[in-house]
Formats: structure tokens, sequence, C-alpha cells
């Protein structure tokens, strides 16, 4: 009997060892299935349990009790040991629901990200709007976006502003597909467009408003028995007012005056020597009146400019004679302003000109200008116009195109003795006199000719003591000018161009010494 008690003690206690250990490992519903065998086992020993004291039976109850206890705690405090446990199999049945709700997503939808004010995940491909908050997510690794929050973070106006748009958009993740927004966006295109189009149809209609087709305007002009003119019509009246013996002398000087704006294009002058009116201009400096004389000279140089065919039919028309006998007697300076023009235009590119020039003795002619009183402002365009005809002369015989026609052209310029010419008649000195004159563009223009005669005019120039302290003066003054130059950032300035030319006369002046 106590072998009986020792054993179902020992079998008790191994119960409860049981009992905890099952509850520990399996959870609540094996613990109860422990007690209900534990149960079953005392049932089964309740013949040796009837002869246990009380104070045994007592000690089996609380025991019994606390084992109860302590597996309604454990399935209150755990969720793994619930007494109902999700299967693995259900889970995985939702979480397949889940996928294939994914799935069955527009792929296009995956493009629009959609922001709210909570963190959502960012798809890989999906464009994220401008003013959002992203940020890294280090536990999951993946991108995060937001709207941002007023209450708890500073942003600036843009964002502010933004926020409004999209808060009056009332952005709806389920709203909208990408293949919805571009056809929106197509839409708006097509009326961007449409727009257009009606734009510039509103433009032309105003244009049509505004201007009348020259058809129209020609047909009112009939009506009103006005004719639109060509150039050489015009020209045609021009030179029948001009001849005609009825015109006033302000008819006809209206008449020069506008046939002068026609005749600078090359193929009005050419139709204005068809026309017979080149003569006429020419028969005109032979006038008394020397308005009449002054508005002709116009004429003929604007008709002479770059037209090789005119100049040609000019001179054969005794236009040099005429030009040099105006030059040469007393007459308005106005006058000899507009025959020294006309004179400039038939002599230059025109070797055969600038023989008859010499042998008509032109040079001696502009040379006597220097002696007039109150000619002064003829001084430079003399000096140009000789510069001109230097240069033109030397460019063409150094240049290195050998052509038929160019070679025909350099042997009618070595016909013409200009530099010999100018050095004989005294040139030398009259230019470089010029220096004293205090216009810095004369200066210029007369430094200029200096160093094209230095080598004829050297003898000259190294005897002339008022040119060496003229040059002196000059250097002296337009080093001022050129370092005031400097001082305001102009390295290559006028005045320093023009000290440059005065310091080569001048080494060109003491190199002639040795």
């Amino acid at each position: 009997m106590c072998r009986s008690l020792i054993g179902g003690r020992g079998h008790v206690r191994g119960s409860r060892e049981e009992v905890f250990v099952s509850a520990t490992s399996e959870g609540c519903g094996a613990c109860a299935v422990r007690g209900l065998g534990w149960g079953l086992r005392l049932t089964a020993m309740s013949h040796c349990i009837g002869f246990l004291s009380i104070a045994s039976k007592l000690n089996l109850l609380v025991l019994l009790f606390s084992a109860v206890c302590f597996c309604s705690c454990l399935s209150d405090r755990i969720p793994e040991f619930a007494l109902t446990k999700t299967e693995e199999s259900d889970l995985k049945e939702e979480n397949g629901k889940e996928s294939v709700a994914e799935d069955d997503l527009d792929p296009e939808d995956l493009e629009v990200f959609y922001p709210t004010y909570q963190w959502q995940t960012v798809r890989p491909g999906q464009a994220v709007p401008a003013g959002l908050h992203v940020r890294l997510n280090l536990q999951t690794g993946e991108r995060e976006a937001r709207l941002p929050d007023n209450k708890n973070e500073k942003s600036d106006m843009k964002d502010q502003k933004k926020r409004k748009r999209l808060d009056e958009m009332h952005i709806d993740s389920n709203s909208f597909t990408a293949q919805e927004l571009k056809e929106a966006l197509a839409k708006m295109k097509e009326k961007e467009k449409t727009e257009s189009t009606m734009e510039q149809k509103a433009n032309l209609e105003d244009v049509k408003q505004r201007f009348r087709p020259i058809e129209e305007l020609k047909k009112e002009f009939e009506e009103l028995n006005m004719k639109i003119e060509t150039d050489l019509e015009v020209m045609v009246k021009l030179i029948n007012k001009f001849n005609s013996s009825t015109s006033t002398l302000d008819e006809k000087v209206a008449a020069l005056y506008d046939l002068e704006y026609y005749v600078h294009q090359v193929d009005n002058a050419k139709d204005f020597l068809s026309l017979g009116g080149l003569q006429l201009v020419i028969n005109g400096l032979n006038s008394t009146e020397p308005v009449l004389k002054e508005h002709a000279a116009f004429v003929l140089g604007a008709a002479l400019s770059s037209n090789p065919r005119v100049q040609v039919e000019a001179i054969e028309g005794g236009a040099l004679q005429k030009l040099l006998v105006i030059l040469a007697t007393e007459q308005p300076l106005a006058v000899k302003k507009k025959a020294l023009f006309a004179l400039s235009s038939m002599l230059r590119h025109f070797p055969y000109a600038q023989l008859q020039f010499l042998k008509l003795g032109g040079l001696q002619v502009l040379r006597n200008l220097f002696k007039e009183n109150g000619m002064e402002t003829l001084y430079i365009r003399v000096v140009t116009l000789l510069y001109d005809l230097l240069v033109e002369k030397m460019l063409l015989e150094d240049s290195e195109n050998k052509e038929d026609q160019l070679e025909e052209r350099v042997q009618q310029y070595k016909r013409v003795n200009l530099v010999s010419a100018v050095v004989e008649q005294g040139w030398c000195g009259i230019i470089s006199n010029l220096l004293a004159l205090p216009e810095h563009d004369t200066r210029e223009k007369v430094l200029k000719t200096v160093r094209v005669l230095m080598a004829a005019c050297m003898d000259k120039y190294q005897g002339d003591y008022a040119l060496n302290t003229t040059l002196s003066m000059l250097r002296t003054e337009y080093e001022e000018l050129a370092a005031e130059e400097q001082r305001e950032g102009d390295n290559d300035g006028y005045f320093k161009e023009l000290l440059s030319s005065i310091n080569a006369i001048i080494q060109e002046l003491r190199s002639g010494y040795l």
C-alpha cells in the first residue's frame, strides 16, 4: 500500500512536469488534453486514493487547480498559446487573393504615383510629382513619398501653391490611368493647335482689312486716271521736264534733284544713258545758272559711280573737260564741291580717264584750289582723291593674279605716271603742310598719304624742318591721348593708331638719313 502511494505520488508529480512542459511547447490546447488524461488517471486510481487521508486529497486538488490556472495564464499573455489558431493554409489563401488582386491592376497604373498625406511606397517605374517629401525606409529598403504636412514642416510659397493645386484636384488613386492622362495631354495639344490656327486666321483677316492687294490698288488708280509707273517711266518724264524750254528754273532743278535719286542704281544709270539723259546733264554743266551746274554735276557723279559703261560715255561726251573748267574758274563753293565729286567718280578705277586727266593738267587745276580763299573744305577731298588713285595703282601692280584682263589693266595703269607728276608739281610739301590742321580726321588722311608718297618724296621730307617739327609735336600730343585711352581700357584706340603712323613716318625718315 505504501508502494502504491509512493508510486501514485510519483506518477502525479510526473504528470505535473509533463503538463508544464506540454503547456510551454504546445500551447493551451495541448495542456487541456494533458489535464484530461491526468483526470482519467486519477479516476483509475480512485481505489488507491480512497485509502488516502483527507490532507492528501486536498493536496491533489490544489495541484490540479494550479495546473489549470497556469495554462489559462499562458493562453492570455502569449498569442501563440491561444485556443484558436489560424492555420498557415488560410494565410496562404489570403495572400494569394491579394497577389491576384494586384496582378489584376493595369500595368500602366503603376507609372503614376498618387500622393496622400501618409507615407506610401514608390514602386519602380512610377513618376513622383514635384514638391513631395521622399524618404528611404532603412528597414524595408524601399522609397516612400507623401504630401508635405503644414503642421510639422515648413515649406516655401512654391510648395504651398503646389499643395493647393493638388488639394483642388482631389486626387484619387483610382481616378485616372496613364492612358487617360496621355489622351488628355493629346487633347490639350490639339486644342492649342486649333487655337494657333484660329489666331493665324485672325491675323490674316486683320492684314486683309488693313492692307489691300496691289491688283485692287491698280484697278482703283486706273479708275482715277492714275497709273503706277516704273523707274524708267519716271525718268523719261523727269528728263523731258529738264529738257523742256517751257520749264522754269525751279522745275528743272526739281527734275535734276529727283533724277539723282534714281541714277544711283546701276541699271537705272544705264537706262538714263540710253534715254539720252546723260548728255543732257553734261551739257547742263555749261549753264549760266550756278544752281543748274551744281545739280547737273551731282546727277553726273551719281550716274558715274562704279559704272564703267557710263564712265566711258561720259568722257567721250566731254564731261572731263567741263568739270575741270568749273574747278579752274571762279565758281561758288557748292558748285565746286559737286564738280569735284563728279570728277572723283569719273577717275576712280578708270585708268584712261586718269591719263586724260594728267594730260589736261588736272593736277595743276587741283593745286590751284589750295591758293583760293574759302576753299579749305576741299583740301581734304583732294588729298583723299590722290590717296585713292595712288593706292589703287599700287594694289593692282602688287596683285599676284596674272589673268589676261588684269594684265591689260596693269599695262593701262603703267601709262599713268601719277607719282612722278605729283612730285614734279610740288604736291609733297602741299600735302605735308596739312598736318598743321587741327582736325584728327584730316591728320589721319594726310598721314596715310604721306606714307604712300614717302619713297618718292624722301628727299623733300628729309630737308623739311617744319615737317619734322610738326611730327614731333604730334607724337607728344597723341602719346598723351593714347595713354588716356589706355587708362579708359581701350588698348587699340583711334589715337594709338595715329601715334603708330607718326612713329612709322619718323622711323622711315631717320632710316633715310642712314
